[in-house]
């Protein structure tokens, strides 16, 4: 295995002082070393992969030094506009390094949704024309390789990839960890409201261990899934697949479940909704400040006021709820109130160690909601 100090360290000495990126569980460990050792100007948590890209170019521009973007490949989505019109060698020449998590390598057990993108990651970069190497699992190897890379983004002054597979860093705690001391776990906060819905209500859930705790919990009342489209993918879109329901169903009352990294991904989609204006939609955030399912690393979901931004879109009626005193009034803030609904539900960071992954795949997942929803 690679040592997270010893392949840190070697960026460092080769002359990458900017760190920024969205953490994913295959880049945990280096990206919690990162957090310990690296100042909050040097290590920004991005909105998003694309976001990413920008603040590594503003950092160039001004410095001259080679920034690291790191993320899941499932993010390389997001962040292919600005890689191929802003820091391609023909447009501004940007040496940008990406590291990048491979989840679903081709023979690797993974994940349904993340199959295709890992076996398309590698053809994916030789089509944007980025050079890139699989990183040794050896730490002398990688320490080699890592270091030529960065001597290779800034001589041909252009983007290049680091491709990290699965179990390739040692082990590495956080010592910066996001706290919090709200009463209820995201768990527990689910679970009440669940309870608290009509029969007939949908559910668009986000991805990560949300839905995961949502199948979990249908599991336990002996409850169908019919109810619940999980997004186990496309982080930050659950809100957008909930508006496009809300708007073909005004009959049936919808929920997005959301979290509050993915609400600040694709934030700007809020404003669809509260243009639109669905009566029958309500947005519930899950706020615990932390990108949990990945490693802990902190978001910026305490630092700024979901509600008043959702008010400020359009959104008729939001709440913030923390207390156990304010989970009671939960069921009236949904039942007395005209959609678009925020409510952000403030909880801590905690998740069983045994939590589950849901036991039907996406196609059955898909058919059963849509049958729910009379397609």
């Amino acid at each position: 295995m690679v040592s997270v100090e010893n392949f840190y360290n070697t960026l460092r000495n080769a002359g990458v002082d900017m760190f920024t990126g969205v953490p994913d569980s295959l880049l945990k460990d280096l990206c919690a070393y990162i957090t310990d050792n690296s100042d909050a100007s040097h290590n920004i948590i991005a909105a998003n992969e694309g976001a990413a890209v920008g603040i590594a170019t503003g950092h160039y521009l001004s410095t001259g030094s080679v920034p690291v973007v790191y993320m899941q490949n499932s993010g390389i989505g997001n962040a292919v506009n600005p890689l191929m019109s802003l820091a391609d060698e023909k447009v501004y020449a940007i040496p940008v390094l990406l590291i990048i998590g491979w989840r679903g390598e081709p023979g690797i057990h993974d994940e349904p949704q993340h199959v295709k993108q890992g076996e398309v990651t590698l053809p994916l970069l030789d089509a944007m024309q980025i050079p890139y190497t699989v990183l040794p699992d050896d730490d002398a190897a990688a320490i080699v390789t890592a270091g030529k890379m960065v001597n290779g983004c800034r001589r041909l002054s252009k983007p290049h990839a680091i491709v990290i597979r699965k179990n390739t860093f040692g082990k590495y705690r956080l010592k910066k960890e996001a706290v919090n001391d709200y009463p209820l776990s995201r768990e527990e906060a689910l679970a009440r409201l669940v309870h608290s819905l009509d029969s007939d209500s949908v559910i668009v859930s986000t991805t990560g261990k949300l839905s995961r705790e949502l199948f979990e919990l249908r599991e336990a009342l002996g409850q169908d899934h019919s109810h619940d489209f999980l997004t186990v993918g496309s982080m930050g879109h659950s809100s957008s697949i909930a508006l496009g329901i809300a708007l073909e169903k005004p009959d049936r009352r919808i929920f997005c479940f959301d979290g509050d990294g993915a609400f600040l991904m694709h934030m700007g989609a809020i404003s669809n909704i509260g243009a639109l204006s669905p009566k029958n939609l309500v947005h519930v955030v899950f706020n615990n400040g932390a990108h949990e399912s990945v490693g802990g690393q902190p978001t910026l979901g305490f630092n700024i006021d979901i509600c008043a931004v959702a008010r400020a879109c359009g959104y008729r009626e939001a709440f913030s709820i923390s207390t156990e005193e304010e989970f009671h009034t939960l069921p009236n803030c949904i039942k007395e109130n005209e959609g678009p609904v925020m409510i952000e539900l403030r909880v801590r960071i905690d998740s069983r160690d045994n939590l589950g992954r849901p036991t039907t795949t996406p196609v059955e997942n898909k058919e059963a909601f849509m049958k729910n929803l009379g397609i």
